[in-house]
This record gives C-alpha cells, structure tokens and sequence, in this order.
C-alpha cells in the first residue's frame, strides 16, 4: 500500500501525535479526515493540509458511525485508520483525597480503548469493501497504546490500563481480520512533546528528557507520524506493538 493513494482517518487529530500525523500523511500524498471533539482547531488544521474534518466523539457509536460515513462521502472510501484520540489522568489508586475517583477511571477506559475499538470497527467495515491489491490487502489500522502499558508508573494506573487493553487487542483484531486483508499495528509511544507536556516547566521537561537513554531528549511527534507511515507501506507489519521511546524503561 502506498501513501499516495491512501485515504486515512486520523482521531485526535487536531492536536499532537494525531496533527503530526495528518500533516505528515497529507504532505505524503494521502487523502485525511481528521476525527476530533475540538471543531475549531480541527477545521482549521484539515484546512491547512487540504484535508477534511468531522467534529467525533470517538465513545459514541452514534457520532462515530457519522464521523466514518463523512469520511467516506468526502474521500470515497478509508484504507487507513490511525487511533491518536486520548486522555491521561494522573491519579493514585489512593491518594491525598481518598480513592481514586471511578468516574476518572471510567473516562480513561472509554476514551482510549472503547474509543479505539469503536473507530476499529467501524473503519473494518468500510476497509472491508475496498478493492483488495496484488497480496489481498484492503487495509491497515494503526493504533496508539504507550510505553506506561509495559511499565506504568505510579498515578498512571487507568492510563496504564487502558493503554494494556489496546496492547491486548492488537493481535486478536489482527487475526480476525486476516481473511478480510486488513492489517492491525499499535505504536507505544515513550514521552513525546505533545501539547500535555509542552505546559510543563523547562526544568521538569529536560529531566524528563535526561531520563531517556538515547537520543537523551522528547520524542518529536513527527518521528511517531513517520513510523505510522512506514507501517502503511510495509504490508508484512501485522498484529504487533512497536515501541517508539528511545530505550526509555520507566520505573
């Protein structure tokens, strides 16, 4: 599969790994759809890159399915799903307040892996019709767990859960979709300058980059959108988690 001739959907796209992603696919000849809860900085980013955009809830399966067919009307079909959209709470199992609160729990569960598993779905089916190339391949999906889903660290206790569920679901998908000739990879990404930690202190983000092995420095979202775009065109990826994060073992 080419890039050129790929049409992708990108959730969480309006912003970080999924904005880095969209201009990377677009820059590479790819139809985008961006899918993000943030309509203005959506908009605006699908604009820039000549893309397209469809305001999602990737938890409601009603906004989801809308988002999908948008995207479709716009590019015709989807050979290419990259699941960015997520949020990170960090809470202890038990704190200064009490319990952690189950509702923040809940929240980091539906966004970030019912969430993707709702984009999985719905993003199959429409892979499903796709004229298959030379190799059978109709399509691949491109999903992002993290690194705290091996080696999580403390407060980081939904976060790392939800993130193992997305880790777990890789192979499974894969299988199920091996006859239909889609492809299912996740990418766990290490600490990346993403909009969360461009707000932190200077002094917190250059120890968090000291911590790094090598290169000793963030992650640049760029480096993520590439790896997702060499997993669209080596058509022998399939059913695996490919850490990005510079030998980073957090502890």
């Amino acid at each position: 599969m080419r890039m050129s001739n790929s049409a992708a959907i990108i959730t969480g796209g309006a912003s970080g790994l999924g904005e880095a992603t969209a201009r990377h696919f677009a820059e590479e000849g790819a139809q985008v759809t961006i899918l993000d809860r943030d309509a203005e900085r959506g908009s605006a980013v699908a604009a820039e890159i000549g893309g397209h955009f469809a305001e999602t809830d990737v938890t409601d399966a009603d906004s989801a399915a809308a988002a999908v067919a948008s995207a479709m009307e716009c590019m015709g079909k989807i050979s290419v799903a990259v699941n960015c959209a997520g949020i990170a709470y960090g809470i202890k199992t038990v704190g200064k307040d009490g319990p952690h609160p189950l509702d923040a729990f809940q929240r980091t569960i539906d966004i970030n892996l019912i969430g993707t598993f709702n984009i999985c779905r719905l993003a199959a089916a429409e892979m499903a019709k796709n004229d298959p190339d030379s190799e059978n391949a109709r399509g691949v999906i491109i999903n992002t767990a993290s690194i705290a889903a091996f080696d999580g660290q403390k407060g980081q206790t939904a976060y790392a859960a939800s993130k193992g569920g997305v880790v777990g679901m890789t192979l499974p998908m894969a299988r199920d979709l091996a006859s239909t000739g889609i492809r299912v990879m996740t990418i766990a990404p290490g600490i990346f300058m993403t909009p969360m930690l461009a707000g932190l202190p200077d002094e917190v983000q250059k120890q968090l980059a000291a911590d790094v092995p090598n290169p000793p420095r963030l992650g640049d979202p760029h480096e993520y959108a590439r790896l997702a775009s060499f997993i669209v065109e080596m058509g022998y990826l399939n059913g695996e988690v490919i850490r990005i994060d510079g030998a980073l073992r957090m502890r």
